[in-house]
């Protein structure tokens, strides 16, 4: 399994990066490099949850998405054709002083089959990179949206 957490800072709100991590509407690859449109299936959402479908490149996860504390989202990977056990996502926002938001990303992959210990094991090295650089450009794209 392998668990990378990555830091961000930025100028958006917790109530605008929750708006942005929760739009599933059209365009939400600007946002996210890996969540393909074409692929997007959102199957259940209400005010503070959401069961989405989501993924590019060959590889899906379908998501419970949980906000009910807007400070603190976590996403559960309930099924996908590469993680399995303890995968997903959890975003805990944190407003400072000055007006920014710290954001701690923490994201969890446990391959399932072949594919998903494979890419596990290159998210724990060599590609933690493509992982950071995904965080950022989302993190500059909401911040772009307000």
């Amino acid at each position: 399994m392998t668990t990378i957490q990555l830091h961000a800072n930025t100028t958006a709100t917790p109530e605008q990066f929750v708006d942005g991590l929760t739009d599933f509407g059209p365009g939400r690859n600007a946002l996210f490099g890996n969540s393909a449109d074409k692929d997007l299936v959102v199957h259940d959402q209400g005010i503070d949850h959401a069961e989405v479908t989501e993924g590019s490149g060959g590889v899906w996860e379908r998501l419970t998405y949980d906000w009910s504390d807007p400070r603190y989202v976590v996403l559960t990977t309930t099924d996908s054709n590469a993680w399995g056990g303890k995968s997903g996502h959890t975003y805990r926002l944190t407003p400072r002083a000055d007006g920014t938001t710290d954001v701690d990303y923490t994201v969890v992959r446990e391959g399932k089959n072949l594919r998903g210990r494979i890419f596990a094991a290159l998210f724990a090295t060599a590609g933690k990179g493509v992982l950071v650089k995904a965080f950022q450009n989302s993190v500059r794209a909401i911040e772009k949206r307000h």
